[in-house]
């Protein structure tokens, strides 16, 4: 009887060690835990920023479009006369006005449209022109009501921001993509001024020779009744 109480003793003694060595083998031969695959393309982010919300100079362009420089040295080899003077930042008709009687020539304003077919119009007339938008499409050979065309669109096509609206833009537009429209009030001024593709600078240019511009960058412009003023006059 002694000789079976030292047996179950042992037993006893031994149980809680063999179980702890089983739980450490199990442990040790459980598969490691496997990292978590991340899937998503790493070319793209997760969370792509829509066009809307980059800043002008990030949007996508088929080609940069041509600088101030550029547009100079263009009207230089057409042996087109300008003059270009240089001033703080306008964004607006009201702004620039404090250029009047430093910078000879009649002062523009600039509409950039789209039908409702997505047709684009860039509307070139007097700064103090009164425009009906809501007919003007009956003038210009719009199809329904304009709009405005937002910024992105205007980058895209004209390669210049709100604020630096010109015709001068239509350098930037190879593929043709816009009509421009010139005021027949705006073409009896002789001499008349535009941003040369920014709004630090105005660049004074005849009438005539506006014309012969938008002729050699492949748009030559309609000449019409838009505003008020000529529509009144006649014009």
């Amino acid at each position: 009887m002694t000789d079976l109480r030292v047996v179950v003793g042992v037993v006893l003694g031994v149980a809680p060690l063999v179980v702890l060595l089983l739980l450490s083998c199990r442990i040790a031969l459980a598969p490691a835990a496997r990292p978590v695959q991340n899937t998503a393309d790493p070319a793209r982010p997760e969370t792509a920023m829509p066009v809307s919300a980059m800043p002008l100079s990030a949007m996508p362009l088929s080609a940069m479009p041509l600088s101030r420089a550029d547009l100079l040295a263009r009207l230089d080899a057409l042996g087109i006369a300008s003059k270009t003077s240089d001033h703080p930042p306008l964004h607006t008709v009201e702004e620039s006005r404090a250029l009047r009687g430093t910078i000879e020539g009649a002062h523009c304003k600039n509409l950039f449209l789209k039908d409702r077919k997505d047709a684009l119009f860039l509307v070139v007339a007097l700064e103090d022109a009164e425009i009906e938008l809501k007919t003007v499409h009956t003038l210009i050979g719009g199809s329904g009501k304009v709009s405005f065309g937002k910024p992105e669109l205007l980058w895209e096509v004209l390669g210049v921001v709100p604020g630096s609206v010109t015709p001068f833009a239509a350098i930037n537009d190879t593929a043709g993509r816009v009509k421009v429209v010139l005021d027949a009030a705006m073409m009896a001024e002789p001499v008349l001024n535009f941003h040369p593709l920014e709004n630090t600078a105005t660049t004074t240019i005849a009438r005539a020779d506006l014309v012969r511009f938008l002729d050699e960058v492949g748009h030559p412009p309609a000449i019409v009744a838009v505003s008020r003023q000529a529509i009144e006059a006649g014009l």
